[in-house]
C-alpha cells in the first residue's frame, strides 16, 4: 500500500490498479492459506499450558524480521519503479 500511495503522488498515477491489488491480494492469500494446511497437526498442542494474557503475540524479534523485510521489499519496489522506469511501470 505505501507503494502504490508514493507512486500516486510523485509519478501522479498509481503503479499498481485495483485489478492488479487484489491479485496480489488472492495469491498471497491462497499460498499462506496452502502453507497453512499442509503442515501436520502437531501431537503435544493440547497438552501444552495456555499463555498468559499479557504475553505479546510478536514477539521482539518476529518485528525485527518485520520491519527489515518490509523495509528491503519498499526499497527494491522503488528502485524497479524510479531507478529503472518503463520496466514495471508503463503508460496505458
Amino acid at each position: 500500500m505505501f507503494i502504490v500511495f508514493l507512486g500516486s503522488v510523485i509519478m501522479r498515477d498509481s503503479p499498481l490498479n485495483a485489478v492488479q491489488m487484489l491479485w496480489v491480494n488472492l495469491v498471497m492469500d491462497t499460498l499462506g492459506a496452502l502453507a497453512l494446511s499442509t503442515e501436520p497437526p502437531a501431537v503435544d498442542v493440547l497438552e501444552r499450558q495456555p499463555m498468559h494474557k499479557d504475553d505479546q503475540i510478536i514477539s521482539p524479534v518476529m518485528w525485527r524480521n518485520i520491519l527489515c523485510h518490509a523495509f528491503i521489499q519498499i526499497i527494491m519496489l522503488l528502485v524497479l519503479i524510479f531507478v529503472i522506469p518503463g520496466w514495471l511501470v508503463h503508460d496505458y
